[in-house]
């Protein structure tokens, strides 16, 4: 595995590949030689506005009508302070919301500007990537953390998008020999974060990989995206980590996400805001 996207289609023959990191681009110009395409770098960056008022602020910034239709993973094209934006029904919080794509001919200032004092009403406040990684971690989306090129779609949980039924396609004879179990799972910590690398124990012997770890405001404990050696040690398997602090935590292995399994906050089905935490007590 590369990495982890959103693909927009803009046009017919224009397409857009939203990514965190990883080496993408490089492994589409590798590949584009025996195909009608050209591979560039459209210079565009992407912001995102999440939690359960973002649809609020978004029909407040758009100048003219909300767009219509708009489920998720919708893609529209509308004016935010008399500027052409592209947005879409996306994010990498499993929050209902919205991301907007900052082309060379934008103002970003403006735009940003705009949005921002619109969700000052709201509630808004401006974070980095570690305030909402407990929400990344909980729903269980990867980023590179999770992966490299050594990862099948399998060992990362991801096997059910993989359709080895339908056409050729690159990887499909390894993936065919490959183990179709899943090594990926999440992991509460009790009263502690869990340190990332191979901190996990079983016994007198170390069982797997912490990816990502963090910790939940909403569950009150630590929560982690874990590869774990044997695929059968699975959701409910009770496990020692080593924690940030260099103490040892009883942990447990879980299924991923670790709550709203279909996915009714980040379709806008389920808009409560939690009045407190729900804590995970092992």
């Amino acid at each position: 595995m590369i990495t982890d996207g959103v693909m927009l289609r803009l046009a017919e023959d224009k397409f857009w590949m939203a990514q965190a990191d990883g080496e993408l681009i490089k492994w589409y110009m590798a590949h584009a030689h025996n195909f009608d395409v050209k591979v560039t770098d459209p210079n565009v960056w992407v912001t995102q506005v999440q939690g359960p008022r973002s649809m609020d602020v978004l029909r407040d910034v758009i100048d003219g009508n909300f767009p219509d239709p708009w489920r998720y993973f919708d893609i529209a094209t509308v004016s935010i302070a008399g500027e052409e934006v592209i947005i879409t029904r996306t994010g990498f919080s499993n929050e209902l919301g919205w991301e907007f794509y900052l082309r060379p001919e934008n103002d970003a200032h403006k735009i940003g500007n705009h949005i921002w004092e619109i969700g000052l009403k709201y509630g808004m406040i401006l974070t980095g990537t570690p305030v909402f990684r407990a929400r990344r971690i909980e729903a269980g989306l990867m980023g590179t953390t999770e992966f490299d090129s050594t990862t099948t779609p399998f060992d990362a949980g991801l096997g059910h998008f993989v359709q080895m039924d339908k056409h050729d396609f690159i990887g499909r004879e390894a993936l065919e020999k490959a183990d179709k179990r899943s090594r990926t799972f999440g992991m509460r910590v009790l009263g502690g974060i869990a340190e990332r690398g191979r901190t996990i124990s079983f016994g007198d012997n170390l069982v797997g990989l912490v990816c990502s770890s963090t910790w939940s405001p909403y569950q009150e404990c630590g929560v982690a995206l874990v590869r774990m050696d044997d695929p059968e040690m699975g959701p409910s398997t009770e496990v020692k980590v080593l924690g940030t602090d260099g103490k040892t935590y009883s942990a447990k292995l879980c299924s991923l996400p670790m709550y709203d399994p279909e996915g009714a906050i980040v379709r806008g089905k389920n808009t409560t805001i939690p009045k407190g935490p729900e804590p995970w007590t092992g």
